[in-house]
């Protein structure tokens, strides 16, 4: 494998390292969202600005889409290979929690 590929995988795995930006995506495979409900659904206490910041990373990283509906901004996740790269890693991470790893 090239060395731009794996670049890219470990670009990818440092934006999916962060637990507000892991919850995003999972609230996000219920389909397209407002960013205000959005927010109220991931259930975290952040504020809008910090929940900003990490749809950019993610916008950049190109696993989140954005669409305008006038003021309103619609996320929603791009793609289903996060959402099972995502189930494997809560798999992995089941098993690790709970001692038997």
């Amino acid at each position: 494998m090239p060395d731009s590929l794996y670049e890219a995988q470990a670009e990818l795995f440092q934006v999916l390292g962060h637990p507000v930006r892991i919850r995003v995506l999972e609230v996000l495979q219920g389909g397209p969202i407002p960013v205000r409900e959005l927010l109220a659904a991931l259930e975290l206490e952040i504020e809008l600005a910090e929940l900003s910041q990490h749809l950019t990373v993610l916008l950049g990283c190109g696993v989140v889409a954005v669409n305008r509906r006038g003021a309103t901004a619609v996320y929603e996740a791009v793609g289903g290979d996060v959402a099972e790269l995502l189930a494997v890693a809560r798999r992995v991470s089941a098993v690790r929690l709970s001692g038997v790893w």
